[in-house]
């Protein structure tokens, strides 16, 4: 049997782009603040007061990462979990004044380093490239079936 040239399987390349984001996370932003716990923050800044079911839907975390991230995030005072007064089994979620700090801060470095990590690209070029991967990302998500096993998919 041949070897084949995994430089044209996508998920190869996803991972290989996400090994290069994940340096340059750690180099160009934080080595405390991982980029999950940077889009919770980002989504409680646009929306404040939104319930952790939907921050996960709007960063596109599963259940089980969305209550870590969380949980991580509010240990260490960046968010305040308050009780929702239309439904008591259910949690608000809020920046404190130090996780709208953090996330300042967090909002210039994020934009360096998204000119280093696009930089071989030109301008109409990263338009298309995040364009693209929006599309096939979107596409993907829309494939999820939690319940349906994945034998049954192939």
């Amino acid at each position: 049997m041949a070897a084949v040239d995994i430089s044209t399987h996508p998920g190869h390349l996803a991972r290989r782009l996400q090994q290069a984001h994940h340096l340059l996370w750690n180099t160009m932003v934080s080595e405390e603040i991982t980029s999950p716990q940077f889009a919770v923050l980002n989504a409680l800044v646009a929306e404040p007061g939104l319930d952790q079911r939907t921050v996960g839907e709007r960063v596109g975390l599963d259940r089980s990462t969305t209550a870590e991230v969380i949980g991580r995030l509010g240990r260490r005072g960046l968010l305040d979990k308050m009780r929702d007064p239309q439904d008591g089994r259910r949690f608000l979620l809020r920046l404190t004044p130090e996780g709208e700090r953090v996330h300042r801060k967090l909002v210039v470095r994020t934009a360096r380093m998204n000119q280093v990590f696009l930089g071989p690209l030109s301008p109409e070029e990263q338009v298309l490239f995040l364009d693209l991967i929006r599309r096939v990302t979107e596409a993907a998500e829309g494939l999820r079936n939690p319940a349906e096993p994945v034998a049954a998919r192939s």
